[in-house]
């Protein structure tokens, strides 16, 4: 399958109707097999056959983390449990965890995505990349070491916690890339410098994610590293990390839109808005089995751009996150999120 050609470069026209089609699909699947879509659909007074495509996407109903955590484990799930071959689930700091899972083909289209991600930041079968997302229940770990075995580079499963062993690795191994959040990659930069290792290591590139960074901050790690980092995005519901990421020229981050369809809405209205607007974004997963999920709302607020990229992907691009649509906080009257306090923090 050449996965990244074929379907990265589609038209706007041949993307929408491959999303339609699977659109259809996957209500269809969702009505018929998880009671939850088939009531909220019935109190809409909506049938399978009223969707026939992209057009009719605004009929159908949100879904919320309340409702995965009232479903708790497994009441959303689409497939019976002999079909699940892997289960993640959410910190639960916040409330009562979320579990997901995934049938083998849900691992597979998940490593296809983040080896997508991977490609976008220059990575290659060539190349030996470290692994240091927490493994476990969290899904970083094994999704972006899953993606990494899928583009067939060499991986180093290095997980967190002992940062001079993964220094020390880094430089025994030629360690050319590492997967980890932009934080630690900074801590990371510290130890080499207090060491005076920082010019030993032949590191060229980062994937960074699962916390919310700056502009500024990502210039600081090129800096201090001598690479090029790199923001992938992903939330455990909708996949894990490999949903979208930015490209050579950081102008947005590519949404893989034939698995993952995105759609920005207004927090206050719940309608959707113009192209380059910001609000919420909400995904609707197109292929997933076992946990299917209809117009998810992220609470994460971005805009969407639909025009060709520089680098000639045609794939939606989300702008840099703005915040969340629940941790704005309200100051003298002007709107202020934690990730502009970062940015002024880090000028």
């Amino acid at each position: 399958m050449i996965w990244n050609e074929t379907k990265e470069c589609m038209s706007r026209d041949e993307m929408q109707s491959l999303q339609s089609a699977r659109l259809v699909k996957q209500v269809d699947r969702v009505y018929h097999n998880v009671e939850f879509y088939r009531k909220k659909m019935q109190e809409a007074g909506l049938e399978p056959g009223d969707i026939r495509g992209l057009g009719d996407l605004s009929k159908l109903p949100y879904t919320t983390k309340n409702d995965l955590r009232d479903n708790y484990p497994f009441g959303l799930f689409a497939v019976p449990q002999s079909e699940v071959v892997r289960v993640h689930a959410s910190s639960g700091t916040t409330g009562k965890a979320t579990v997901v899972g995934y049938t083998r083909r849900d691992i597979e289209i998940w490593s296809e995505c983040v080896a997508r991600a991977m490609t976008q930041a220059g990575i290659t079968k060539d190349d030996k990349i470290q692994i240091a997302y927490g493994y476990g229940l969290f899904t970083g770990g094994l999704g972006a070491h899953y993606g990494a075995e899928h583009l067939g580079a060499t991986v180093v499963p290095m997980s967190t916690g002992n940062t001079k062993k993964l220094t020390t690795m880094m430089q025994d191994f030629d360690v050319t890339a590492i997967a980890c959040t932009p934080s630690y990659l900074l801590h990371i930069a510290e130890v080499l410098e207090e060491s005076g290792e920082i010019n030993n290591i032949k590191l060229k590139a980062a994937i960074c994610g699962a916390e919310p960074w700056t502009e500024n901050m990502r210039l600081q790690i090129e800096d201090r590293l001598h690479i090029k980092a790199f923001d992938i995005y992903g939330l455990s519901e909708i996949m894990g990390p490999g949903v979208a990421c930015d490209c050579e020229y950081h102008k947005g981050l590519h949404v893989y839109e034939d698995y993952f369809l995105p759609e920005i809405i207004s927090p206050d209205t719940l309608k959707q808005v113009p192209e380059g607007e910001t609000g919420e974004l909400v995904f609707t997963t197109l292929n997933k089995e076992a946990l299917p999920l209809i117009r998810y709302r992220t609470k994460d607020l971005t805009s969407i751009d639909y025009s060709p990229c520089e680098c000639g992907r045609t794939l939606a691009r989300i702008s840099r996150f703005k915040g969340r649509s629940d941790d704005m906080l309200i100051i003298r009257g002007v709107n202020v999120f934690p990730s502009q306090v970062e940015a002024a923090l880090l000028e």
